[in-house]
C-alpha cells in the first residue's frame, strides 16, 4: 500500500511539474471578455464563434467589458470590469450554426413533436487586446 502511494505521489509531482513549466514557458497575453452575455477566453489573432454582433462584416468592433487580463504572468482582475481595458476584433463573416433538432414525446398518449432550430452566430478574430 505505502508503494502504491509513493508512485501515486511521484506521478502527481512529476504531472504539476511539467505542467507548471509549460504554463511558465507559454508567455502569451490573455483576456477574459463579455461577448454578447457569454464570457469567453480570447488570445490574439484567435477566431470564435459568437452570438449575431450588428457590425457588418470586415468592420472593427471594440469589447469594454474585460473581466481579466493575464500578460505574462501578471494577472489583473477587474471587480467587475477593469478601467481601460478593451478587446477590439474584426467581424468575419455572419452565418447559421448547424441545426439542432428539438424531440419532444410523451409515451402512450400520441404526443410527439419536432422543431428544429438554427443559432445566428457571428465569427471574429481577435485583433488586440490593451490593458
Amino acid at each position: 500500500m505505502l508503494r502504491f502511494l509513493k508512485e501515486k505521489l511521484f506521478a502527481l509531482y512529476w504531472f504539476y511539474k511539467i505542467s507548471f513549466t509549460f504554463a511558465v514557458l507559454k508567455k502569451t497575453m490573455y483576456a477574459i471578455v463579455d461577448i454578447a452575455g457569454k464570457q469567453f477566453k480570447v488570445e490574439k489573432d484567435q477566431k470564435l464563434y459568437v452570438h449575431r454582433l450588428a457590425e457588418d462584416e470586415g468592420k472593427s468592433v471594440d469589447f469594454d467589458n474585460v473581466m481579466l487580463v493575464d500578460n505574462a504572468g501578471k494577472v489583473n482582475v477587474g471587480t467587475p470590469s477593469i478601467k481601460g481595458a478593451s478587446v477590439k476584433a474584426k467581424v468575419l463573416q455572419h452565418l447559421k450554426g448547424d441545426k439542432v433538432i428539438v424531440f419532444k414525446k410523451k409515451r402512450r398518449k400520441g404526443y410527439k413533436v419536432r422543431n428544429g432550430h438554427r443559432q445566428y452566430l457571428t465569427q471574429i478574430q481577435i485583433e488586440s487586446i490593451k490593458g
